[in-house]
Order: C-alpha cells, then sequence, then structure tokens
C-alpha cells in the first residue's frame, strides 16, 4: 500500500461480517481476497482498495454512489457488487488509516490477460469473448454506468466458459474524483486501452467504452496490444495519433471481415466508431458468419488513405459496380478530365496536411504538465532512491521484503511500478530486499550423516564442510556439533558445516604410571576404555605395581578398547 505502513489484512473482518481471506489478485489501485459473508454464509471476493484513493474526501462520497449504483447492476454478464464500505484501520505505526472495500460475487475461472499470456485465442473463441464484453456494456449503458476501464484484467472467464466483466462504476468514480489524466492513469494502470478522448483528457461516454473493447479484441486475435511503447504517455499518444495496423498483418487466421470490424472500432473520432454495443455486437456477429460488414459512413482517415470495398456504403459500392461492370450501360457522361485532376490533387493535398499534422501532435499538448514517469531503482540503495524520486517530486515509503535475487540492502521493487505515470504527489512505496527468506538450522546433533544431510535439505539449506574428532561415546559419522549451531536463524539457501566422531580416542603412554592410576585414568570420561592387569612373574614385585607394558601403542584406539597392562608380580 501507498503511503503507510503496511497492515496485515488477512483474517480481519470488515463491517462486522466479512472475513478477509487470501490473496488472490493484485491490481493497480486494489488487491482481491477470496473471502466468507458470516452472515449469509456465502463465500465473496473482498476487493480492498489503496489507501490513497481514501484520502480524497471527494473520492469517498462517489465511490459510495458509484457502488451503490454498480450493486443495482443484475446480469450473468456482469461480476455482482454485494457491499461497499470503509473501514478503519490501524497500521504499524499505530496511526488511524481509512481502508475502503468492496464486496463482489466470488468467480472461479481465469481472467482474460492470463489466457491472452498463452498466446491469441482463436477468431471463433474470441469473437464469443468479445460477444459476452458487449452483452455486458449493452446492458450497462442502458442503466446509465460507464465502465471506462474495460480491459483484459476486468474481464474473467469463468470454468464453464461465460464471460464476467467486473469492476463497473468503481473507474467512474476514480476518474472523477481524478483532476487529471495522469492521475486517473496511476490508479487505472497502463494506457494501452485508453481512447483518444481519454488520453486527451476530454469527457467519455459509451462509445469510450466501444472504443477500450476494440483495443481488448485487437489483443485476443493478435496477442497484443495496437499500440506499444517505453512508456504510457508514449501509448497514449499513439492512441490519439496513429493508426493501428490490421489483426491479420500479426495473425493470418484473422479474416477481412474481423480486420473491418476492428478498425472500425478504433476509429479515433468517436462520432465515427461504433454508437452502440448493439450495433458493435452485431458487426461482431455478421464478421463470424464470414460477412464483410458495411459502415454507411466510413471514417475520414479510411476515405482518405483508401478503404478496401468491405467498408464502402452501399452508395460507393453501387457507384463502383456503375463504374467496373461493363454490362450495365452508362446514362451520363463522365466529368471532365479536369475535375478529375482537381479531385485527385485536393485528396492529396489533404492526405499531406493530415500527415503533418499527425507527426507534428505533441504529447504535452494533451497530458499535463505534473505528471512524472515513476524511475527505475532496482539495484540501488535506499538513500539514492528517495534521492532520485525527491528530484522528481516523488515522496517516498520504506518498505522491505525478501528476495532470492536481490541483494539485501537494495531496491527490490516501487509501487508504482517503474513506467508507470503518477502525479506529482504520489507517494511512491520503495521496497527493500532483505535478503533471502529466513530459515532455522535443524537440530542434527547425534544425527547420522546421512540424515543430518536430508534435515539440512529439507530446510532449504546446504551442506558443508565435514571435520572429525576423538569421542569416547558418539559413534562414528554421528554430527556432535553444527556451524551455525541449530535453532540458529540463517538465509536460506546458507552453507551448514559439521563436525563428526572418528569413532577414536587417543590413548597415552602408561608405561612406569602405578597400576592403579593407569586403571583409573583407561576408564575416565575422556577415554572410556576397558583396563586388564596383566601380572609379570619374571620381575619382583614393585611398590605400587607400575606399568611396565601396555598392549595398545599410544595414539588413536577405537572407542572401548581392550587395554592389557603389565606390571612385575614375582
Amino acid at each position: 500500500m501507498k503511503g503507510t505502513a503496511p497492515v496485515s489484512d488477512e483474517g480481519r473482518v470488515l463491517a462486522g461480517r466479512y472475513r478477509v481471506g487470501a490473496l488472490i489478485g493484485r491490481g493497480g489501485m486494489s488487491d482481491v481476497h477470496v473471502g466468507t459473508d458470516t452472515r449469509l454464509g456465502r463465500q465473496v471476493a473482498i476487493k480492498l482498495l489503496k489507501p490513497q484513493l481514501a484520502t480524497d474526501p471527494a473520492f469517498r462520497m462517489r465511490f459510495r454512489q458509484e457502488a451503490q449504483s454498480a450493486a443495482r447492476m443484475a446480469h450473468p454478464t456482469i461480476v455482482r457488487v454485494f457491499d461497499a464500505g470503509e473501514e478503519t484501520v490501524v497500521d504499524s505505526a499505530g496511526q488511524e488509516v481509512q481502508l475502503p472495500f468492496i464486496v463482489m460475487e466470488f468467480v472461479e475461472g481465469r481472467l482474460l490477460k492470463d489466457i491472452i499470456h498463452d498466446g491469441p485465442l482463436e477468431p471463433a473463441a474470441a469473437v464469443r469473448v468479445i460477444d459476452g464484453v458487449l452483452t455486458a456494456l449493452e446492458y450497462s449503458h442502458r442503466a446509465g454506468v460507464v465502465h471506462r476501464d474495460i480491459k483484459p484484467g476486468n474481464i474473467m472467464i469463468t470454468t464453464t466458459g461465460q464471460v464476467k466483466v467486473m469492476d463497473f462504476g468503481i473507474a467512474r468514480a476514480v476518474s472523477d474524483s481524478a483532476t487529471t489524466v495522469a492521475q486517473t492513469t496511476a490508479i487505472l494502470g497502463t494506457a494501452s486501452y485508453f481512447s483518444p478522448e481519454q488520453a486527451k483528457g476530454e469527457t467519455v461516454d459509451a462509445r469510450t467504452d466501444l472504443y477500450s473493447t476494440g483495443v481488448v479484441l485487437f489483443e485476443m486475435l493478435t496477442g497484443r496490444p495496437p499500440f506499444r511503447g517505453d512508456t504510457p504517455v508514449a501509448v497514449a499518444y499513439q492512441h490519439v495519433s496513429e493508426r493501428p495496423v490490421k489483426p491479420s498483418i500479426i495473425n493470418p487466421k484473422v479474416s477481412p471481415a474481423l480486420d473491418a470490424v476492428v478498425l472500425h472500432a478504433l476509429t479515433k473520432d468517436r462520432e465515427q466508431r461504433y454508437q452502440t454495443a448493439v450495433e458493435f455486437r452485431a458487426d461482431v456477429d455478421t464478421a463470424a458468419a464470414g460477412r464483410v460488414p458495411v459502415h454507411r459512413e466510413p471514417d475520414q482517415a479510411t476515405m482518405l488513405f483508401g478503404a478496401p470495398t468491405a467498408s464502402l456504403s452501399s452508395s460507393e459500392l453501387a457507384l463502383r459496380q456503375l463504374t467496373e461492370d461493363e454490362t450495365m450501360s452508362r446514362t451520363q457522361r463522365r466529368p471532365p478530365a479536369i475535375w478529375i485532376w482537381a479531385g485527385i490533387i485536393a485528396v492529396v493535398v489533404i492526405v499531406i496536411a493530415v500527415m503533418y499534422w499527425a507527426f507534428n501532435l505533441q504529447p504535452k499538448d494533451d497530458l499535463p504538465s505534473n505528471a512524472r514517469e515513476v524511475p527505475v531503482l532496482t539495484g540501488m540503495t535506499y538513500e539514492q532512491a528517495v534521492e532520485e524520486l525527491q528530484s522528481l517530486g516523488l515522496p517516498a515509503t520504506r518498505l522491505e521484503e525478501t528476495s532470492e535475487t536481490v541483494p539485501a540492502d537494495q531496491v527490490v521493487r516501487t509501487d508504482p511500478a517503474a513506467g508507470e505515470i503518477v502525479d506529482a504527489n504520489t507517494a511512491i512505496s520503495v521496497y527493500i530486499s532483505t535478503g533471502r527468506e529466513a530459515v532455522t538450522v535443524p537440530d542434527t546433533v547425534n544425527m547420522s550423516l546421512t540424515e543430518a544431510k536430508a534435515a539440512l535439505e529439507a530446510a532449504g539449506l546446504v551442506a558443508g564442510k565435514e571435520m572429525r574428532e576423538n569421542s569416547p561415546s558418539v559413534a562414528a559419522d554421528t554430527v556432535m556439533q553444527t556451524s551455525p549451531e541449530g535453532g540458529t536463524s540463517v538465509e536460506k539457501g546458507s552453507t551448514v558445516e559439521f563436525v563428526l566422531s572418528n569413532g577414536q580416542v587417543t590413548l597415552p603412554d602408561l608405561t612406569g604410571q602405578t597400576l592403579s592410576a593407569a586403571s583409573d585414568f583407561l576408564t575416565s570420561d575422556e577415554l572410556q576404555l576397558n583396563p586388564i592387569p596383566k601380572p609379570d612373574p619374571s620381575c619382583p614385585t614393585a611398590p605400587g605395581s607400575p606399568v611396565t607394558q601396555q598392549s595398545l601403542a599410544p595414539g588413536g584406539v577405537p572407542q572401548r578398547s581392550d587395554v592389557e597392562l603389565t606390571y612385575c608380580a614375582g
């Protein structure tokens, strides 16, 4: 979350009835958890909006109004909104923050963006999905609700293949409370699905949703959006000034009929593109049947740059038939050649003028001057990242997380992510690596070497050097100690060294010692050997019976060995 210390959401109960479960999705403006409505005993999806959205009182009021409007929409192609509100929570810094939430219908399936990530859809499958999206938009537009954020990330495909569109009303609350395109972009995500009027900060209507739907259809057919760039600003610029290629150029499986539908949906001038979802869906069905839709009023760009026969109106088709069909007689004379050449010259002048305008259109004319692009900070220290952000007028908040690849004390990522366009005062959450995940070294003392290695591997650790020492009691190849010791917390993947028993003790030279002293030393805790007195009658008895000979030579001997001690007894 942005601007505050993170709070744990799982297990929280909202409004006294909605228990928050595991995280199942993360977006630019919210996190989605599976949840339980304890009052009705049903499974729900709980969307927790980012706290930055709740700092604006105007947004909170509009959000409640739009959530109520969305809740009144009941249609099989729309994810139902059951409830919405705000919960006052205390973050880890002890400050109270507002946590806006939405309770929605829980849908089992996959996001369309994840399906597209696997590759382009078959044209027939893309037609089925877009038909469901347009059905949802037809219903919402009749109810007076414009979605404003149609994109694959807001479209679910259930396990039975049904299309479900979500986040109706939420995008409107965000857009109306944001004063600039940059703010809206920061919340709603990338500009890949923006209509030209959204990119220019103009008012939006139902036709804006139809343009975004055309972008989604293009992406389903080709596997990528029609416009791509290094920054959202560059993508928004292309939506305003550049014409998309035909989908069939990227994917030859796409028919000319679907090409015509997509290009008509992506017309820059909203007056020339599809006016209603019903009209759009009718053309999609026509194209799916193998017929090229005929549009009554082709857009100016199509007229200037040469339209295919499929996009000509019925009157233009009739005129072409008159000029090309040699079986039909002409009732009027051809126009004078001077008028033909005048018409050609006029078209050329218009084409040059449009191209000059397109090449000189500057993004700064359409996007606000206080927009900032989040820089790439990965690999920097927190101090370096703060300095970089402050140079752009962006405040920073430090958060920490483990990382398998980024060393400790370096930036892992930011939220919003690098490359996103945000307002100059947007707080950037900077995630600093704490190194790899911490694990506890298992206690392997008195385990065999094989068992100890298996325990380390199970804990995500690596067996290191093996050293062997004497031990009077620990069996050979058994662990006596480890470094680090068992119970110590270390980074996952760390190396643990072993000290093992060699199964021996060191026997000293006992000759000259009294029999009693030598026997006591052999049975001590340090040696734990077995002394066996052996009298020698060939020499006279001496006081204390000193040892004259031992059966094992001094040095390393096996544990619990028998040692004969010879002494004079003559």
